[in-house]
């Protein structure tokens, strides 16, 4: 069991640490997993550091509002929101995305993510990212995360997280009822979408180090996890 705040390093949503309910694992079980990617499954805070902040200095923008809000939001609707009047955000997004993906210095597994995935059957699980799809691409294979059969990413949904839509598509692709799915998510605004979706979530806060509340179970990483089929085939997390 863990401490009710968990304190770690890291950059994550403007450093955030949770403070939720203290770690045991959902007594029940699960149809399908969903898995957002910045900060639950890779860590590129460095990286999401490194080139927002430059982006920030281009345009004079008051850095520290802006990291403190772009984690789990898709880039165009950060943009939009930051941006100067006059900026076309939508050029600015694709020029942000291809930095995003030319630097991949520093990109890491969140501990333990790739052998637990490993570990979960084929087709019971998906990733629900904002990055778009090429970033998702490039960011698991940097960090060496296995690819799932199925990718919703920002340009899959009308409405970004903290909306729904990308976490509800995602039990649908996969076939299941989103009250069946457990998300893990680390950001206010995936932990919103999950809520908003009727998901079961879980946080992981590997790349937090500030105080965030929630109700839900957080973890620090996937070590020492483990997941099992149950007699029906739906997936149970097990500590090892």
């Amino acid at each position: 069991m863990e401490s009710e705040v968990k304190r770690l390093t890291g950059c994550g949503d403007g450093g955030t640490v949770v403070r939720g309910t203290a770690m045991t694992l959902p007594d029940r079980s699960f149809a399908a997993f969903l898995f957002d990617m910045d900060g639950t499954l890779v860590n590129s805070m460095a990286v999401v550091d490194r080139v927002w902040r430059a982006w920030a200095a281009r345009h004079g923008i008051e850095t520290d509002p802006l990291m403190a809000a772009l984690h789990g939001v898709r880039a165009i609707e950060t943009i939009r929101r930051f941006a100067p009047a006059g900026v076309d955000a939508e050029a600015e997004t694709e020029t942000l995305t291809q930095a995003e993906i030319d630097d991949i210095e520093g990109l890491a597994e969140v501990g333990g993510a790739a052998a637990f995935l490993a570990r979960i059957p084929a087709g019971r699980w998906a990733l629900v990212t904002s990055a778009p799809r090429a970033l998702a691409l490039r960011r698991l294979e940097a960090a060496g995360i296995p690819l799932p059969e199925i990718v919703i990413a920002a340009e899959d949904v009308a409405h970004g997280k903290p909306a729904p839509d990308c976490f509800l598509l995602g039990a649908e692709r996969l076939g299941v009822e989103i009250g069946d799915c457990l998300v893990w998510e680390d950001s206010p605004a995936g932990i919103a979408a999950a809520d908003a979706a009727g998901a079961a979530a879980i946080v992981i806060t590997e790349t937090h180090h500030d105080v965030m509340d929630t109700p839900h179970p957080a973890r620090a990483d996937y070590r020492d996890l483990d997941v099992e089929t149950d007699a029906n085939g739906w997936l149970r997390l097990v500590a090892r």
